[in-house]
């Protein structure tokens, strides 16, 4: 996901300016210095990577802004639910938005956007990485205590719209305080090697150390704790479940809200699906030593490009899994006077 800056005796001397220990996709190859036999590998990158990212980009933004339209819109859709489902399409659609940027560092191999520019481009690369997983996880407690609720026949009085509202500006405001450390860190990079400027995190010496400490901090946060969290969270919510055909309540549980926690499960498993890879590359970088080949690069980019495609498959899911979802887009594709 991100740039990072180490020092040139780290880099093999041809391709010095891909760096696989980041796993990133806006890492650039130099082609002037590439084997004859990996140019044509190379080169295809050079223009498949920008015409994944651009439909990614198209379809993130659309879905993505139908979402929070018909959310905004439709009465009906301001529920507890819709409103993190809402935030979650924000974070998405802050992040489609800046990939033209990254398309256009890719296709000219060197940044020429600024410092400013770049600390955002870089925190909001790192903001998606979070926010994700975050507002998945508040999901997951919401629905947990939905089934809690149901199960024990008791009122939710707290779970209100304006109650899912300050949940979600608390997430913002903690994801923006985890990201923060990568925002200090990020800056315009020129390599000894070709003079290119590059929009990178700069750590201080010891660089690899710092390194590994960002890659564990991302993993820890960004990862282990909040995917333990859910995991708990839907094997009680299971139990309880299977447990409600033995008592009276399961009548309770109707198919409105089975529905509901069904969508946020699979909503779920499709952003794991999507940044496992990710975070698992993460292990695979801090505990080997992998040499700059073909295949390793191929696959980074590919994990890369499987976890930025998670901001444009959500709108799918609502659609597929959701009715009222479902005839909100139909209505707004329809056309009407004003």
């Amino acid at each position: 996901m991100e740039n990072v800056s180490v020092s040139s005796s780290a880099l093999p001397i041809c391709n010095n300016s891909v760096n696989l220990d980041s796993f990133t996709s806006e890492n650039s190859t130099d082609l002037n210095c590439t084997p004859p036999s990996d140019f044509y590998f190379y080169a295809d990158l050079y223009v498949i990577l920008p015409i994944i990212y651009s439909v990614i980009c198209a379809v993130g933004l659309t879905g993505n802004t139908a979402v929070i339209y018909v959310i905004l819109k439709a009465p009906k859709m301001k529920t507890v639910t819709n409103m993190f489902i809402l935030n979650l399409a924000i974070a998405d659609d802050l992040f489609t938005l800046v990939l033209p940027i990254n398309i256009a560092e890719h296709l000219l191999n060197y940044w020429p956007f600024g410092e400013v520019l770049c600390k955002i481009i870089l925190s909001i690369d790192h903001y998606n990485i979070f926010s994700s997983i975050y507002f998945l996880t508040v999901m997951s407690i919401d629905r947990y205590l939905v089934v809690w609720a149901t199960v024990r026949s008791k009122r939710m009085p707290y779970r209100t719209y304006r109650a899912a509202k300050i949940i979600s500006l608390c997430v913002w405001i903690l994801v923006i305080f985890i990201v923060m450390p990568f925002s200090g860190f990020a800056g315009v990079d020129v390599s000894p090697n070709d003079e290119r400027k590059r929009c990178v995190l700069s750590f201080p010496s010891p660089e690899n150390l710092w390194f590994k400490m960002s890659r564990i901090y991302t993993l820890i946060l960004g990862f282990a704790i909040p995917v333990s969290t859910i995991c708990i969270l839907y094997t009680m919510m299971l139990y309880k479940l299977r447990n409600m055909r033995l008592n009276s309540n399961a009548k309770a549980l109707d198919k409105a809200k089975k529905k509901v926690t069904i969508m946020v499960f699979i909503v779920l498993a499709v952003c794991l699906f999507c940044w496992t890879p990710f975070h698992l590359s993460t292990i695979v970088v801090l505990t080997t030593d992998l040499r700059t080949t073909p295949l390793v690069i191929g696959i980074s980019y590919f994990i890369t490009s499987l976890s930025y495609a998670n901001s444009c498959l959500n709108p799918f899911l609502y659609a597929f899994l959701d009715d009222s979802f479902r005839k909100a887009f139909k209505k707004m594709l329809e056309c009407q006077p004003a």
